[in-house]
């Protein structure tokens, strides 16, 4: 009998396309598109970085000790220049001397003499003042209680080594209502600004 001979063509060398098989996907893209977020359609390199919460950025910042130690003396400054402005409307309606005592002393505060009454208005009008004064310097309605708890601290240490602890009652009910005034009209105040900066849609 002959011999029947098996002939085995190599035609593609092994290639998958020859032997019907699927060729593997390529990295680039067939169309000659180009893929978003990076070129042989990689995945993007930022997929998985959190991004940084810009609220906790800002209240990371909130904390300035400079700013805070300059809104306090720009706040005490200017309360015992407008104090003293009141003392000099005094001097010019009653003929009350201008002194420094008035500033840091109990001995003109009197709520039971007509004369007294004068230095008590200044200093409660040089708080009602101070409420403006703190929605342009401080802003913020949150911060008013501790700024005017802090201006009424350093005025009654700065009066404590001036002249000794006030020992008078009218000086103590005089300045508690006038701090107390100041942070609720302060509050206010700086609450209206608050409203005002913030803007509205116009359709």
């Amino acid at each position: 009998m002959p011999e029947r001979r098996v002939t085995r063509t190599n035609s593609g060398s092994g290639d998958p396309a020859s032997l019907g098989l699927a060729s593997p996907p390529s990295s680039g893209n067939s169309n000659g598109l180009q893929l978003p977020n990076g070129s042989n359609g990689d995945a993007p390199r930022n997929v998985g970085r959190r991004r940084r919460n810009p609220l906790v950025a800002a209240s990371n910042k909130a904390f300035n000790p400079k700013l805070i130690f300059s809104q306090i003396v720009a706040m005490q400054c200017l309360h015992y220049v407008v104090l003293g402005f009141f003392f000099g409307v005094n001097n010019l309606l009653y003929g009350n001397s201008i002194t420094i005592d008035r500033i840091f002393t109990d001995r003109y505060l009197n709520l039971w003499s007509i004369g007294g009454w004068a230095d008590n208005f200044a200093v409660v009008l040089s708080c009602l003042c101070g409420s403006v004064l703190l929605a342009i310097i401080v802003e913020k309605s949150k911060k008013c209680l501790d700024f005017c708890v802090t201006l009424f601290l350093i005025h009654l240490l700065v009066c404590t080594l001036y002249n000794g602890i006030p020992a008078t009652w009218d000086w103590w009910i005089i300045h508690i209502f006038s701090t107390i005034a100041m942070i609720l009209l302060g509050e206010y105040v700086c609450s209206q600004r608050e409203l005002d900066e913030i803007p509205l849609l116009q359709f």
